[in-house]
């Protein structure tokens, strides 16, 4: 008559006396803290699914109002919008409540306020409600304390609660607790000393028997390792940092193969096991690791450009969505780019197969030459020059006709969702350009590596004079379509603005700060552009857009530190002319590039001739309060956006910081090793817009997973890692650690070296706030 969680890793045979007398049930054994971490909406569909059987067994204890609500949450998620007929129907083949009759007119009046809510956002409706119940999940254990008082014990995700009768009287949180242990029928809690004390860090509690002390303990010692760490809530971006356990670390081998099978053996040639240094002998000779960077990251822009020659395309072509003259415009555009890139990395593949072939027969000649090739390919890269001065256009005359066209705009959503779709659609559409600044820096590499009497030095200088020429020519051109992308991008995930990609506009900085309230330091994510700031909060929707609170014009505005002034850390203060707003950041540095970019941008609105005063600052304690779910706008994200990273990691990305990501893109086969795990796993890594994209191999069409790098730290790794290789480098926040394995000096450096222009912004601790000041 008892539940009992089967082993994962013991046979069930063993852990089953009676079958034909045990009942086996699916369910949920961690109920999340907060339902908003959970990135799928079909992991949320499944949870959904454990609170309607707990709501209808009755184990979901709550109030019949409440469990009115829930029900009416759960019938829009299976029939939709509200029908007389259709719901009295439904409720009478389906129970939800056990007193379901009693409280039947009341949940047909819930479900007629839920008109247009989604599948999506009724689940999350459901998890939210059930997370506030206090007694939600609530299994008692009778036991008695010290005194002898009778009391039940409970385990909750936030810790060991105890209650009288059904009243809650403590928590003890599973990050205060320092161990649990049993002797007996005595259940023991040993706190950390500064919760109760150095002589009181010991709870005791009396239970009815050893076996159901035991039991508990048990139980106790599964939640307090699993939610330890989870005190604070998590970021979504928990969903995207993968854990040895996900699907994405299983590759079809076993764990020996994956630590034999660590290089091709060059690349067009057959495989080798082995380590690096036993059996793959490269070439020696810098050049020829540069130019492999020329073929690895040729590889993954020919793969972004078949996202919107072959995917994008075959997608709208599918549902007849684009206008043709848009189809002419983007495609006639593309299409001839796709196609030189195709002869240019077959040509480059072919170089290096034979370079690295030669290379180890101690052969010299020709194929140990790779400015030839480059300079073929740039001189015929100028013919190209007019397709991209059009990519301008291409980029405006997209987003109007999405706006425009429904139809368009719904197949546009939907690609975007799509697993190869890895990064916002129009980001895809800039790839053309930023890879002739890709060119330039490389070439700039490979003419300092060669002394001026090289046979390969002239080449690649006159190779470099011809992408620095058409660079040049398309330089401004860049940075305004960077500008209007990073706009749409947030047009999209903002609400409560529009036109925000009104001409003139520029995006200067996005970050999270924490705003000074009522409630004493609120977490807000800020956007500066060169007429206005604006901040906003997370909403609560399946969407998980951002609510936009206030926008201040710079014109008048003044800015100033007042660390002094409230005791805050970090602190600064923003006058405008109808509000002040106080904010602190997290750390001394990000509080200076604030206070820099906004200084910068008031003085170049004050020669502006736009006097704009647009104010607004809908922020209140109601608002903030609500879960926000009649938002009239809905539409996708993305969690690992710059917008997404900043808010969960506490820190700032300027529009310099997206243009040096752009100079710092790089692909390639690296080892991969967890913090805690042995063997080391192969994978084709893309770096690109401050993220790393893991895939199997680099013919994959989609990543199966990703990294977002914002606060990391990027360091070789210490005597107490215990990683005795070449050319490892250590990625650490907080307590996730990965290490990385290159093929050569080279290429470690360089991956060291793009790193670091994403990473190393460690994300600090919360401003602490005065207790005075919090009860003001």
């Amino acid at each position: 008559m008892n539940w009992v969680w089967l082993e994962p890793i013991k046979p069930i045979v063993r852990q089953v006396r009676r079958p034909a007398n045990t009942l086996f049930r699916l369910s949920v054994k961690f109920f999340p803290p907060d339902p908003g971490q959970i990135q799928e909406e079909y992991t949320r569909y499944l949870f959904s699914l454990q609170m309607k059987r707990d709501l209808m067994e009755a184990r979901l204890l709550c109030t019949e109002n409440t469990g009115a609500l829930l029900a009416s949450h759960l019938v829009q998620s299976e029939i939709g919008d509200y029908d007389e007929l259709g719901d009295r129907d439904y409720l009478r083949l389906n129970t939800l409540l056990p007193y379901q009759d009693k409280v039947q007119d009341r949940i047909m009046d819930f479900h007629r306020r839920h008109l247009g809510q989604t599948p999506a956002e009724s689940d999350f409706q459901v998890l939210e409600i059930a997370r506030k119940l206090e007694m939600y999940g609530v299994r008692f254990h009778p036991a008695s304390d010290r005194e002898g008082t009778k009391i039940n014990l409970s385990v909750a995700h936030m810790g060991l609660q105890v209650f009288q009768g059904n009243t809650r009287i403590n928590t003890f949180n599973w990050s205060k607790i320092r161990k649990l242990s049993f002797k007996r029928k005595r259940f023991l809690i040993k706190l950390h000393p500064e919760v109760h004390g150095p002589h009181q860090d010991t709870l005791e509690f009396l239970m009815g028997s050893r076996d159901q002390c035991k039991i508990f303990w048990k139980n106790c010692v599964e939640h307090h390792s699993f939610f330890r760490l989870l005190d604070q809530p998590l970021p979504p971006t928990k969903a995207i940092l993968f854990s040895r356990g996900s699907s994405f670390r299983y590759s079809g081998r076993t764990q020996k193969q994956l630590v034999d099978y660590v290089r091709d053996s060059g690349p067009g040639g057959p495989q080798r096991s082995g380590t690096i240094s036993q059996c793959v002998r490269y070439p020696a000779d810098k050049a020829y690791f540069i130019a492999k960077e020329i073929l690895t990251t040729e590889r993954t822009y020919l793969k972004d450009l078949e996202v919107i020659t072959v995917w994008f395309r075959s997608a709208v072509i599918k549902e007849n969505a684009m206008p043709e003259g848009l189809m002419t415009l983007l495609f006639s555009n593309i299409d001839p780019i796709y196609e030189f890139h195709r002869g240019f990395l077959k040509e480059l593949d072919q170089r290096l197969a034979l370079w690295w072939g030669r290379s180890n027969a101690h052969v010299k000649g020709d194929y140990q030459r790779i400015g030839d090739v480059m300079l073929k390919n740039m001189t015929a890269l100028k013919e190209f020059t007019g397709y991209l001065q059009k990519h301008d256009e291409v980029l405006t005359e997209l987003e109007k006709a999405s706006k425009r066209v429904k139809k368009l705009e719904t197949v546009y959503k939907e690609f975007e969702l799509q697993k190869v779709c890895y990064l916002p659609l129009n980001t895809f559409l800039l790839k053309p350009i930023q890879r002739l600044m890709h060119f330039k820096l490389i070439l700039e590499r490979l003419s300092k590596h060669y002394p001026q009497d090289h046979p390969d030095h002239h080449d690649c200088s006159e190779a470099l004079k011809e992408v620095a020429q058409i660079a040049a020519q398309l330089q401004s051109s860049l940075i305004r379509l960077e500008n209007f992308q990073k706009l749409t991008e947030l047009q999209r995930d903002l609400v409560g603005v529009e036109n925000l990609t009104s001409p003139g506009r520029e995006f200067i900085r996005e970050g999270c700060l924490y705003k000074l309230t009522k409630k004493g330091l609120q977490q807000r994510m800020f956007f500066l552009f060169s007429d206005m700031l604006l901040y906003s909060s997370k909403g609560v929707t399946a969407t998980n857009q951002f609510k936009v609170h206030g926008q201040l014009p710079l014109h008048g505005m003044i800015v100033d530190e007042s660390e002094s002034e409230w005791s805050v850390p970090h602190c600064f203060t923003i006058y405008s002319a109808q509000r002040t707003v106080v904010v602190a950041a997290s750390s001394k540095m990000e509080m200076s590039k604030w206070i820099e970019d906004l200084n910068t941008a008031i003085n170049m609105s004050k020669s502006s001739n736009d006097k704009s005063d647009i104010f607004f600052d809908q922020e209140s304690e109601d608002e903030m309060s609500s879960s926000h779910g009649s938002l009239d706008k809905q539409a996708h994200h993305r969690a690992n956006t710059t917008l997404h990273v900043c808010w969960h990691r506490n820190t700032s990305v300027s529009m310099s910081d997206h243009s040096l990501a752009v100079e710092n893109q790089l692909s390639g086969y690296l080892l991969r090793k967890f913090k805690n795990s042995n063997g080391w796993q192969k994978l084709w890594v893309v770096f690109t817009n401050f993220c790393l994209f893991f895939y199997k191999t680099h013919q994959d069409d989609f990543p199966l997973a990703s990294l977002p790098l914002l606060g990391y730290t990027v360091s070789t790794p210490e005597e107490v890692d215990g990683i005795h290789k070449e050319y490892v480098f250590k990625l650490q926040f907080k307590s996730h650690v990965y290490f990385f394995r290159a093929e050569s000096e080279y290429t470690f450096e360089r991956w060291m070296e793009v790193i670091r222009s994403a990473a190393g912004r460690m994300t600090l601790l919360v401003p602490r706030v005065p207790a005075e000041l919090n009860r003001k």
